[in-house]
Formats: C-alpha cells, sequence, structure tokens
C-alpha cells in the first residue's frame, strides 16, 4: 500500500505537468540535480544545463513560485523545492509507412513531472525544536 505524504496547505504549493512528449529517463536526470535545493538556486541551474527536459522544468518551477506568490503571499526567496518527482505517461503510438506498403509502429514516450515547493521561513522560526528532522526536509548547500 502506498503511503501519500499530507500537504500543508499553508505552505506547500505544487504544480503538475502532464503529457509532456519526452522520456521519463531524461526528464529524471534533470530533477535528479535540482531537488531539494532553493528556487533562486535552481533558475540558475536549469538555464545553465544544456538539456531539452531543463526548459520544461524551468516553465513548471517557475509556475509553481508564480502561484505560491500570487495566491498565498509567499516569498519566492524562501522557496524550497521540498519533493518533485518524474513518472511515466501514457505511450502516443504512431504508424509510419515504410516501403512494399508496411507500417512500422513508432512509440513516443510522455512523462508527467509534478514539482511540490514549500516555504522554509515557516521552520526557520521554530529551529530550535529541531522541526527539520521532523517533517523530513533536506536542504542542498552548494557544495553537495
Amino acid at each position: 500500500m502506498i503511503k501519500k505524504r499530507k500537504k500543508n496547505p499553508y505552505t506547500e504549493v505544487s504544480t503538475l505537468g502532464q503529457h509532456i512528449c519526452m522520456s521519463a529517463h531524461k526528464a529524471r536526470r534533470i530533477v535528479d540535480q535540482i531537488r531539494g535545493r532553493s528556487y533562486e538556486e535552481t533558475l540558475m541551474i536549469l538555464e545553465l544545463m544544456p538539456y531539452r527536459a531543463c526548459y520544461l522544468i524551468f516553465k513548471l518551477v517557475y509556475s509553481a513560485a508564480a502561484n505560491a506568490s500570487q495566491n498565498m503571499g509567499l516569498n519566492e526567496a524562501s522557496l524550497v523545492i521540498s519533493k518533485a518527482e518524474v513518472n511515466e505517461g501514457p505511450t502516443v503510438k504512431k504508424l509510419k509507412p515504410r516501403a512494399r506498403g508496411r507500417s512500422y509502429l513508432i512509440k513516443r514516450p510522455t512523462c508527467q513531472i509534478s514539482i511540490v515547493l514549500e516555504d522554509i521561513s515557516f521552520y526557520e522560526e521554530y529551529n530550535e525544536y529541531n522541526i527539520y528532522e521532523e517533517y523530513n526536509i533536506r536542504l542542498k548547500t552548494r557544495d553537495g
């Protein structure tokens, strides 16, 4: 049985990109680099990486931050990517005509990317109570 983590409606903002025409493996290598980093650092990383998936993930992160600032009034400087995952979506199947009346099946993979941003300023107020370990929040620094 899969246990889902409860979402905190006051500090978390999520964005879901569905039916993205890209292999989940290619998108996953980008998402692994940005998981646990701050919002501003994530934007710098995504702008400098030379992969096609970076632009799509950049748009999702930017959209989630815009939702956080517009709908909930959160500060973009205090946002951290707490959860980022890539799942496989439905495969688009096309037929390509070939010689002698034959046809080959072309499978176009799609993926679904979900990104959750969390406001870290809420947890910094209660830093003396070790709340980072209680909520399993990992913060990555630039060193590693």
